[in-house]
């Protein structure tokens, strides 16, 4: 599960922005390798929006040599996106990569682990709080920026118990944001 956090623990504003978040070349090239070590994407409807930018980046003017790294290797990778109101893609478009499953997630996450060897990340905390609520997750992967949001939608699910974790990997990146990666204990 790894997510952009602000340093009180909100992916978004209320409004659903996330435009506090500073991505520089350095942090998109350090996402760029996190991608390339992902075999698929689960993600929610909300996060799948947002994502669809990529799908086409490689035509934006502005996008830097990171990002358009970044868009070649996320359109390279699958994409299942769990929704009940998204039309299926056309199936004439192979480029988008993308299907949309209705079912239940933590169901489908036993099939996708049979069909899908290696990494699977879960994007879009509606979503991954299906699987950290059920302690499904191995990996969290938090990117914390260093502004304090006040309100929007959190990172961590309510929980009925502690989950104990363990540091594995700590970053610090020229704009301020620090990763974090944790693993269960």
């Amino acid at each position: 599960y790894l997510m952009n956090v602000s340093l009180d623990g909100f992916v978004n504003t209320p409004d659903g922005s996330v435009d506090w978040t500073v991505v520089d070349e350095e942090l998109h090239s350090w996402f760029n390798d996190e991608t390339a070590r992902t075999d698929a994407f689960l993600y929610g409807r909300r996060l799948h929006e947002v994502m669809a930018y990529w799908q086409t980046s490689d035509e934006d003017p502005n996008a830097t040599p990171a990002m358009l790294e970044f868009g070649r290797i996320w359109r390279q990778r699958p994409k299942i996106v769990f929704s009940s109101t998204l039309p299926a893609p056309e199936p004439a478009d192979p480029a988008a990569n993308t299907r949309v499953v209705r079912t239940d997630p933590v169901a489908e996450l036993a099939r996708l682990q049979d069909e899908i060897p290696g990494d699977l990340s879960v994007g879009g905390p509606s979503l991954a709080a299906e699987f950290v609520r059920r302690d499904l997750v191995d990996v969290y992967r938090l990117v914390v920026h260093p502004v304090v949001l006040g309100a929007g939608t959190p990172f961590w699910p309510a929980l009925d118990r502690p989950r104990n974790l363990r540091l594995f990997e700590r970053r610090e990146f020229g704009s301020g944001a620090v990763e974090l990666g944790y693993e269960r204990a």
